[in-house]
């Protein structure tokens, strides 16, 4: 299949600045890039749809350029921004630089003909005189146009207006695509929907710099069924990092996608085909209850940004829940799984000597005294661990605490409490 109609049939493109670009993917070897900006030491899920994208034109025969913006970072992008960002100091910048570098690194073949390349704005705008940059940039660039732009026009008439330093962010950016054209024959810039104006800005700057012609593509923007950017839970975003986002809270999200935006997902995060994206929308129409499209979309995301061993821990967490014996589980998803259950501090020297199952009971919410405890616990209905526990008298001892040193009590079939020693 021509990599135009796959990016066509799953709703991959939303505007091309010039018609014969799916033309000249079907059949030229272009080089092209996409930006990301280091205002965080990981990219989110929603960056991961661009990632993506761009293993899909690799695997097509064109050369990637992975642009971390040492530079503009410095700046702050004003698309989709209602206020302008905290600038961060250049060692929070470089060191997010690094983090998303390597991470950045993970999704695309660095080996082959069309080897994916990593590349740092700062490089060349480090040493850039000013004097020298308004002579040869700014003087191309026109008031009225760069006002026209969406992401300056919102921001004009705002309450909060636009300060200069971002006002000039489409220059550099623009300067970004001009310079890896000069410099690595990059022809195509991708990006989301909201850098649509920046990315025109670099084609004009091609055109009048080097009388050439140099394309741009966007991609939808994701966002759930309430219109919120994907990958934006009540507790903040989903970040490709597991000490940020643990495999098992991202694969959960996953789990939980809407019926009605599943199958858009199956097609921007995986590389299933076609028909068998038209499988699990059938699944869906006819067995939504089964929930075979969401399953199988968090498992797809899961192992390509966590592994195998990440989709298995993620697996064993939710297993949890129904009931499974707590074991080989790490701190992260054990805070994670029980982020929102009550939790009670202990101190770990009451272990010594062994803790009355009972008394350690009577501490949690779960129980208003040791006898309603006992009584529990004859009823077969006090769990430690995810283990019932049979004997009245049983001793807690350090030998039965999970990682980090944390126990975990149920009582019945889903009333949970979290015990931390320390």
């Amino acid at each position: 299949m021509q990599i135009s109609h796959d990016l066509r049939s799953r709703g991959i493109i939303d505007t091309l600045s010039h018609p014969q670009i799916e033309e000249k993917l079907d059949t030229d070897f272009l080089s092209f890039y996409s930006g990301f900006d280091p205002t965080s030491a990981s990219i989110q899920i929603g960056n991961l749809f661009a990632v993506i994208t761009m293993k899909r034109l690799q695997m097509a025969g064109h050369k990637p350029y992975i642009l971390v913006g040492g530079a503009t970072g410095m700046i702050g992008d004003p698309s989709g921004k209602s206020a302008e960002r905290i600038l961060q100091s250049e060692d929070i910048i470089r060191y997010n630089v690094e983090c998303q570098r390597k991470q950045l690194e993970r999704f695309l073949d660095f080996n082959g003909k069309n080897a994916a390349s990593v590349v740092n704005n700062y490089d060349w705008f480090n040493n850039f005189n000013l004097l020298e940059f308004l002579r040869i940039v700014g003087k191309r660039f026109r008031i009225t146009e760069m006002l026209a732009k969406d992401s300056v026009k919102g921001r004009m008439e705002s309450e909060t207006g636009i300060s200069y330093t971002e006002f000039t962010y489409q220059i550099l950016q623009a300067y970004d695509f001009a310079f890896l054209y000069r410099n690595h024959n990059v022809k195509l810039q991708i990006g989301g929907s909201d850098q649509w104006g920046n990315i025109t800005a670099g084609t004009d700057l091609i055109r009048k710099m080097y009388q050439a012609e140099a394309y741009g593509m966007t991609v939808p923007l994701v966002t759930d069924s309430s219109g919120k950017k994907f990958g934006k839970s009540e507790e903040g975003a989903l970040y490709l990092d597991p000490k940020m986002t643990s495999p098992y809270k991202m694969y959960q999200y996953l789990l939980n996608s809407d019926d009605s935006k599943v199958i858009t997902y199956l097609n921007y995060y995986t590389f299933l085909t076609l028909d068998e994206i038209a499988h699990l929308k059938h699944q869906t129409e006819t067995m939504a209850h089964l929930r075979e499209a969401q399953k199988r979309l968090a498992c797809d995301v899961v192992k390509l940004v966590h592994g195998d061993e990440g989709f298995e821990s993620a697996k064993r967490a939710t297993a949890i829940f129904f009931g499974e014996k707590i074991e080989n589980l790490s701190l992260d998803d054990l805070n994670s799984i029980f982020k929102d259950v009550p939790s009670t501090a202990v101190s770990i020297t009451e272990l010594e000597n062994g803790f009355d199952i009972s008394a350690l009971l009577a501490m949690t919410p779960l129980f208003k005294s040791r006898g309603e405890a006992r009584r529990s616990i004859a009823q077969k209905g006090v769990y430690l661990n995810n283990v019932l526990v049979e004997n009245e008298t049983l001793s807690i001892t350090k030998d039965q605490l999970l990682e980090g040193n944390n126990l975990v009590l149920r009582k019945g079939k889903k009333n949970y409490c979290l015990i931390r020693f320390s």
